[in-house]
């Protein structure tokens, strides 16, 4: 799925125009930025939480030439899944069917 496969899907679930939905859905993301550039975690009870790895520089070597390159230290988004969504993705495989609910929605821990 795209970004503009899930505009579609907002708007039409919500009865949106699509100028609405690509905001809305924009806005989602670029607060979900914000708080990681920030070093904020983001966590989504039953879907997962996105959270920053640092890594600290280091001398790696270009897989070409064998040649030594230097890697700046650098900060990147970590997503881990949620016991809930992990098993609604998995639901069905293996014969075992119906194992997660619904998603709750927000408000439920």
């Amino acid at each position: 799925m795209t970004k503009a496969d899930l505009i579609d899907v907002v708007a039409e679930k919500l009865k949106l125009p699509r100028g609405r939905a690509e905001l809305l859905v924009g806005q989602v993301f670029e607060s979900m930025v914000d708080a990681l550039r920030r070093g904020d975690g983001i966590e989504i009870r039953g879907f997962g939480s996105f959270s920053i790895r640092e890594y600290k520089e280091y001398e790696g070597r270009n897989p070409r030439t064998g040649e030594a390159v230097h890697v700046r230290p650098k900060r990147l988004a970590f997503f881990k899944v949620g016991k809930e969504l992990r098993e609604r993705v998995n639901e069905g495989r293996d014969g075992v069917a119906g194992i997660a609910p619904p998603f709750a929605g927000s408000g439920s821990g």
